[in-house]
């Protein structure tokens, strides 16, 4: 590794360093309230995809008459 190839990977480490810390810094602990939301959200979600699937399992089922 050249002096250029080292130059490079510490500006990335340090890049991703600073970004990170961004993030973290956005980032807060929901409090009940959205905690509630973002589990109902989910959940819905997750019945909303599991219905489709039983749905097209369904239709296959009928479709080759089995």
């Amino acid at each position: 590794m050249d002096v250029e190839e080292k130059k490079g990977l510490k500006q990335m480490i340090s890049d991703f360093v600073k970004q990170s810390e961004r993030v973290l810094n956005v980032t807060h602990k929901p409090n009940p309230r959205e905690f509630r939301h973002i589990a109902f959200s989910t959940a819905l979600g997750m019945i909303v995809i599991g219905m489709i699937g039983f749905v097209i399992s369904m239709a296959a089922y009928y479709i080759r008459g089995s």
